[in-house]
């Protein structure tokens, strides 16, 4: 799906390291998953790559972005984003995300908070797998 000219996207950022003795090749597996990820369907675009911002511990960026909330549910539910988490996730020493939008919609916060929540009820083994990276801030 890519985004209608001048409609309003949602994008979500990360910005990670890996943890201390990830192979090259497990780093190239998160990677693969990780662009997996970002190609559904519902995305409008995705990044994955380098983190090329400030000196501070974070080595890669991955980037999302989805046009609406429907596409959001669809992408936080999708099989293939579901999967890469189990293969991603286990490697991540260090996380933080940034969330924004164009959509200047007071409430979208709170929906989107909302649809976050519906996934961690829905699938606890990804909370349990979430809540064991070393360093992680999400909001």
């Amino acid at each position: 799906m890519r985004r209608p000219r001048g409609s309003p996207v949602i994008v979500n950022i990360l910005r990670f390291s890996f943890k201390d003795g990830t192979t090259e090749e497990d780093k190239a597996a998160v990677l693969a998953a990780m662009r997996r990820t970002a190609s559904v369907e519902s995305a409008a675009f995705g990044v994955v790559g380098q983190d090329i911002g400030p000196d501070d511990g974070y080595t890669h960026t991955y980037c999302a972005a989805v046009p609406d909330l429907a596409a959001l549910e669809r992408y936080l539910h999708d099989p293939v984003h579901l999967e890469g988490d189990y293969t991603i996730l286990p490697h991540i020493q260090r996380i933080t995300a940034v969330r924004f939008s164009d959509d200047m919609d007071p409430g979208l916060g709170a929906e989107v908070g909302r649809a976050a929540a519906a996934k961690a009820a829905k699938y606890p083994e990804w909370v349990r797998q979430l809540e064991s990276i070393p360093e992680a801030r999400f909001g």
